[in-house]
């Protein structure tokens, strides 16, 4: 009919004008992401405690691969030694200072992240704190500065000798009571040539002082001194375990000096400044002897020079009087 107003059809029964509660499953599969997430987050974090235990646990059974990994050799002369002690106070020092601030970075990050419902305070500075890590740098310079002036009379100063039959010198590094022995290094490319006697800086050939080339003998507890000079490029000595590295200049003469103590050990070295293409095979030993065989080395080793300069001058002569020369 036109004048009736339309139905409306409405449904009756148990789901009209009613939310049906979900079901138990259905609570349990909203919150799984998140318990899964949680669990992740836990699992990531004992993985990484394991892994730190793991190394931690290899590094401390295997003390002989950490030997001179980040800290320079050791043992062979005082001044090494104390040259060891002070970078070992240093790298502590820093290791210190690196963990504080990486940490207090770290917490940093984790403590104030962003969240949804909350807004990050702004800050732009704090007197406290910039006085405060100013006044710790200072301090801690400070310390460094001093412990680096008491040790460093130590690695300058060479002490005395025990040999007896060493000279007495006043030039270059010298004990306090004088007595030391010279040796003067020079640097060519590619090898290391050893002129032994206080007069090598003089005209060896002419003072037939023994001369030896590579490797290097020294009497145990004597102070070596050594006089290091360059015939072509610059050069650099290097023995880790008896001191620090010295450059060899051309036109000058350099010095340093070490005291090893442990009869019949073999310090390994090389020349640590790039001199050329065969740089790398430029290497340097040190062999320690008792001060009698040294002796006996330095007697036999002049008999030896002195026999091939002998025979070289009587091959001279052959040729000259030949007409070959």
């Amino acid at each position: 009919m036109c004048g009736t107003a339309p139905r409306v059809h409405t449904r009756t029964g148990p789901i009209a004008g009613q939310i049906k509660a979900p079901t138990p499953w259905l609570e349990s599969r909203a919150l799984r992401p998140a318990a899964s997430a949680a669990t992740r987050r836990r699992r990531r974090i004992r993985l990484l405690c394991a892994a730190l235990a793991t190394s931690v646990l290899s590094l401390a059974l295997a003390p002989s691969a950490l030997a001179n990994l980040i800290t320079p050799k050791a043992g062979g002369s005082p001044n090494a030694d104390q040259i060891h002690s002070l970078y070992v106070i240093i790298l502590y020092v820093a290791a210190v200072v690196f963990v504080g601030v990486e940490g207090a970075l770290v917490y940093s990050l984790y403590k104030f992240r962003a969240k949804k419902v909350r807004v990050a305070a702004q800050i732009h500075g704090n007197t406290r704190l910039e006085i405060g890590w100013t006044i710790g740098a200072a301090l801690i310079l400070v310390i460094l500065t001093v412990v680096t002036f008491v040790k460093l009379p130590s690695i300058i100063n060479p002490p005395n000798s025990s040999a007896p039959f060493l000279e007495s010198a006043l030039t270059s590094p010298t004990p306090p009571n004088g007595k030391r022995l010279v040796i003067c290094v020079q640097g060519r490319q590619y090898i290391w040539r050893y002129v032994y006697g206080n007069a090598c800086l003089n005209n060896a050939f002419a003072a037939k002082l023994p001369y030896s080339y590579t490797q290097m003998y020294v009497p145990a507890d004597t102070t070596v001194v050594l006089n290091i000079q360059s015939n072509d490029v610059i050069h650099s000595w290097w023995v880790p375990s008896l001191g620090g590295k010295v450059d060899a200049v051309p036109g000058y003469t350099t010095y340093t000096w070490f005291k090893a103590s442990k009869v019949g050990a073999l310090y390994h070295g090389r020349c640590a400044q790039l001199c050329g293409r065969q740089h790398a095979f430029m290497i340097a030993m040190v062999k320690v002897l008792t001060p009698s065989a040294y002796k006996q080395w330095l007697s036999s080793q002049s008999q030896a020079i002195n026999q091939a300069n002998t025979q070289v001058s009587q091959l001279r002569g052959i040729l000259t009087a030949s007409g070959n020369l």
